[in-house]
Order: structure tokens, then C-alpha cells, then sequence
């Protein structure tokens, strides 16, 4: 049974005794590098916001309200904040943020290289005779995985921080959730970074159409959701099922069983290449020869596809080979069934967990008309009086609560091992790239505010309020810098979040013993669990 923030909070309380782009930028460029559109603009209040309004947008819009933040949404003005927000442009991180990224593996290596690489190690720990000697060689391969999903966790976790683009980091989010894939299954761990830096964030905001398609071409897409293993002979549903049913359409969305076994046909011979980057082309009978695709991991084999005729959601298609599954993809995202699914997953996300469905259908009706332009669908969303009346009651998950906490803490102070907020995540259940199946966790509050999950809650509070400069060593023995926590007392956004806190918070803070345990108050408080 789920326990209101509030009521734990007071429980608590008695227990314990209680970046913007730069104009000029803006004004020289008619649209983002890459896409032809014009600037998406929103029509927003002209009067500036006061400081409490200010937060609460900034608690919405980015992964958390901070001091540098709202200066920036001060200065910029909400209109020209949010234009920036919604036509994001390359933004360097902030030089110790970006150091820490540049230094990984996953930004080193290219997928298919390190890939490769990894099948090399694993079949080379396999051959070897002695079984002590195969075993250590097993346990550095499943190190070498676990390292390099560590490292996604971790680039993840720095640009959510740090990137001025926060709208985009968002997105980049729900889209990797909306398109789950599972760090557990087979060698993934080894191309979700690659999966969210070039299948999801270059689309984040763009058309999804687009999208759609670089996630079918990602072999971690294609392996999560066995295609790899769809062949003509051997048909797998797996993947056309939830393409169906979680990517576009949705349950309800007007398919049938027939429609999922012909898009199972539709993708057969789409998959994932074993062979070395550099071998040749397998054998392929001359009739289709022309229709070998490899690019990279991504292979198109006509061995594996079935050519025969096939008809999707009523209407044939037209098409031969791999072409087939754009032709079901481009009917696929735009169907009447797509706007309305993915503006209401939308809407759930920015706006309340059952949203007003006039606010669906105007979101619906933007994204049609252009064409599946997410950008343009959020416009819709963000101008809405069912937006603006909804900030700061939407529930944080535990990704959200973590990363505002420490955003609040500390600022745009560069943390140096993130590893600890991957470890308050996972205590909470929402692994980065962790769960197990398809369709993501839920994004609605019953599911993240359980008795449980609000204690732990309340000790990655204090973590952060009394001990958060774990978060500023490299070197788990080092000795923590003095004061070992945040001065949140001092930050201009706190003290205007104050403002409207409520009696009972107020009061809890003022019966707080030192500077740590008014931290933890804070952070556990209800106003802090909603964004």
C-alpha cells in the first residue's frame, strides 16, 4: 500500500525529533545543424516568472531546479529559455564533466570495433584446456561487459547533471525507456552506450519517424528482442509484437495476431553480423544479391528474409527486402493509433499520470500534422494550460529524485565519482538500462511511492545532506573533504523554494539539530518528491 510523501516525511520528523545557447547563436541560425525545419518556438506568458515559478518549470523541464539554472531561465526569459530547451545545439560540457566522458572506452572505441573485439576474448576464454585458467579468462570477459556498461551508467549520469540541454538529456531518457533495452541479456552491455549516443539522443527531439528507425537498425535493439534470430524458416514475434504494441501503436492500437506474424516476415534477414568486420559477404543466391546490407553490426541477410507477399494493418506492402520494414515503419508511425499512444506517454511523463485527454488530442493532433516532429508535440504540451497547472505535483521516480537531490546539493560543482548515485538508483529499483522487460518502468507514482522506497528515500537524503562529498573522491579510502555536505541552507533556490513549502516542512526545518539534518529534512521532504 502505497504511502503519501507527506505522511512519511512527518513520521520521519517525529522520529528523529524533530546554459542556455547564446543569442546571438540563436539569431544567426534559422534552424538546428542537420534539420531543415524552422526553429520550434513556443507561445508562452511574456510577464517574467517570480522566483517560485521559475523553479517549478525548471523542476519539469530539466532533471532539477538549481541556482544556476534558474539564473539562466532569469536571464533568458521563459520563451527564449524554452526555445533554447526545445532546439537544442552542441554545448560543451563543463571541462571536468567532459574529461571524465572523453576518457571512457565507449568513446574511444566504435561499436562494431569493440564488439568484435569482446567475441574475440570470450571464443579465446573458451578454448582454453585448463579449467582454472578458462574460468578467471570468463570472469575478466563478464568484467570487461560490466565495465563498459558502467561507463554508459556514468556518461548518463554526468550530461543529466551538467548539460545545458536538459530538455534533451529528458528525452533521452524517456526514449531509451520507451525503446528498453535489458543490460542483462547476452553481450548488450556492451552496446547500450553506443544505443543511447547514436540510436537515441541524435532523435531525441526530432522526428519520430526517424527515431523508429535507428532503433531497428541497432544491434542491441535486434538482439534484446531476438530479430536477430528471425529467419524464414525459423519465424521469432518477439520484436514485431512489441514494435506493435510498445513502439508505435500501442494495446488497442487496431492490430491483430495476423498483422504481428506479418510483420515478423516483414523483418526476417534483419539482424545483427557475426563475422568479422572485415569478411567478405556471405553467399547469397544471385537473384538478391543486391540486397546484402551490411553497416556495421547491422546486417541484412536475404538468405534469412521471406519474400513472399505480405499485407500489414490492411494494406499490402509494396516493397522487396529490406525496404519492406521502412515501408511497415513509415505506416507503423504514422498511424492515428501512434499519435495518440506516444502523446499520451508524453503527456503521463510531463504532466500527471492520468492526463486530461484533451490535452492527449491536441498533442495528438501536432504530432500528425507534422509528421511525428516530437519537438513540435512537446510545443503543444508546453503551452497548455493543463502543463502549467500541473507543475510540482508530478511524482519523481527514483532516476528524477536522485539526480534533482544532488543538482540541488551542489550545483554546477563537477562531481568526480558518480558511482555512488548509480548505487542510490539501483538501491531504489531503477537500474540504468536494468530492466528486465520491454516496456520500460512505469513513469506513474503508485509504482515509486511505496512505504519501502520512501525509507530508502529518506537515507539517500541524508547520503546526499550529511555525507555528499563521497560524490567530489576518486579513491573509495581517500579521506572526505570538510564539511563533508552541501550548503543548501545558502542556496538562492532553496531559500526560495522555502517560500512555498508547506507549515509542516517549515516547522521540521526549524527544529533540525545541525546543518546535515536540516539537509536531510529537505531533501526528504514532500516538496522534494515531486518535480
Amino acid at each position: 500500500m502505497a504511502v503519501p510523501a507527506a505522511s512519511l516525511f512527518s513520521m520521519r520528523r517525529a522520529s528523529m525529533a524533530l546554459g542556455a545557447c547564446a543569442l546571438a547563436l540563436l539569431a544567426a541560425c534559422a534552424s538546428a545543424p542537420g534539420d531543415q525545419r524552422p526553429v520550434v518556438s513556443v507561445s508562452l506568458p511574456s510577464a517574467p516568472l517570480n522566483d517560485a515559478a521559475r523553479l517549478r518549470w525548471l523542476d519539469r523541464v530539466s532533471w532539477g531546479a538549481n541556482a544556476s539554472s534558474d539564473a539562466q531561465l532569469a536571464k533568458r526569459g521563459l520563451s527564449l529559455w524554452m526555445r533554447d530547451q526545445l532546439n537544442p545545439r552542441p554545448v560543451p560540457l563543463p571541462p571536468a564533466a567532459q574529461a571524465q566522458i572523453d576518457a571512457m572506452s565507449i568513446s574511444r572505441t566504435p561499436l562494431d570495433q569493440l564488439v568484435t573485439e569482446l567475441d574475440a576474448q570470450r571464443k579465446a576464454a573458451d578454448a582454453l584446456p585448463d579449467e582454472d585458467q578458462k574460468k578467471a579468462a570468463r570472469q575478466a570477459y563478464q568484467q570487461r561487459l560490466n565495465d563498459l556498461v558502467r561507463e554508459a551508467q556514468q556518461r548518463f549520469v554526468l550530461r543529466a547533471l551538467y548539460s545545458p540541454n536538459q530538455l534533451q538529456e529528458q528525452m533521452t531518457w524517456f526514449w531509451m525507456n520507451h525503446f528498453n533495452v535489458n543490460l542483462r541479456k547476452d553481450n548488450i552491455r556492451a552496446m547500450v552506450g553506443d544505443y543511447e549516443e547514436n540510436a537515441i539522443r541524435p532523435h531525441a527531439l526530432g522526428k519520430f519517424r526517424d527515431l523508429l528507425g535507428a532503433t531497428l537498425h541497432h544491434p542491441a535493439m535486434l538482439r534484446y528482442l531476438d530479430n536477430a534470430q528471425n529467419a524464414a524458416n525459423r519465424i521469432n514475434e518477439n520484436y514485431a509484437r512489441e514494435l506493435m504494441e510498445l513502439h508505435t501503436l500501442g494495446v488497442g492500437g487496431g492490430y491483430s495476431q495476423a498483422d504481428v506474424q506479418e510483420l515478423a516476415r516483414v523483418l526476417t534477414g534483419v539482424g545483427v553480423s557475426n563475422q568479422p568486420l572485415d569478411a567478405p559477404p556471405p553467399n547469397v543466391r544471385p537473384a538478391v544479391r543486391a540486397d546484402y546490407v551490411r553497416k556495421g553490426l547491422f546486417e541484412f541477410n536475404p538468405n534469412r528474409h521471406d519474400y513472399g507477399p505480405k499485407t500489414l494493418l490492411g494494406q499490402p506492402i509494396k516493397s522487396s527486402g529490406l525496404a519492406e520494414a521502412d515501408e511497415a515503419l513509415d505506416r507503423l508511425s504514422r498511424a492515428p493509433a501512434t499519435a495518440r499512444f506516444i502523446s499520451r506517454k508524453l503527456a503521463v511523463y510531463f504532466v500527471s499520470d492520468d492526463p486530461p485527454q484533451a490535452l492527449v488530442d491536441r498533442m495528438a493532433a501536432a504530432f500528425t500534422r507534422s509528421d511525428g516532429d516530437i519537438a513540435i508535440t512537446l510545443k503543444a504540451l508546453f503551452e497548455s494550460p493543463e502543463f502549467a497547472a500541473s507543475l510540482g505535483r508530478k511524482f519523481r521516480d527514483p532516476v528524477h529524485y536522485v539526480m534533482a537531490g544532488v543538482r540541488l546539493a551542489y550545483d554546477d560543482r563537477v562531481v568526480s565519482n558518480v558511482n555512488p548515485m548509480l548505487n542510490w538508483i539501483n538501491r531504489m529499483g531503477e537500474q540504468l538500462y536494468g530492466h528486465e522487460t520491454p516496456d520500460g518502468y512505469p513513469l506513474n507514482e503508485a509504482a515509486w511511492a511505496s512505504a519501502g522506497q520512501m525509507n530508502t528515500r529518506f537515507e539517500i537524503a541524508r547520503a546526499i545532506g550529511a555525507n555528499g562529498a563521497v560524490l567530489f573522491r576518486t579513491d573509495d579510502k581517500a579521506p572526505l573533504e570538510k564539511p563533508a555536505f552541501p550548503q543548501l541552507a545558502d542556496s538562492h533556490a532553496v531559500r526560495a523554494m522555502q517560500v512555498g513549502m508547506s507549515a509542516d516542512t517549515r516547522e521540521a526545518l526549524a527544529q533540525a539539530k545541525n546543518p546535515q539534518e536540516w539537509n536531510t529534512f529537505l531533501l526528504a521532504s514532500p516538496e522534494l518528491m515531486r518535480r
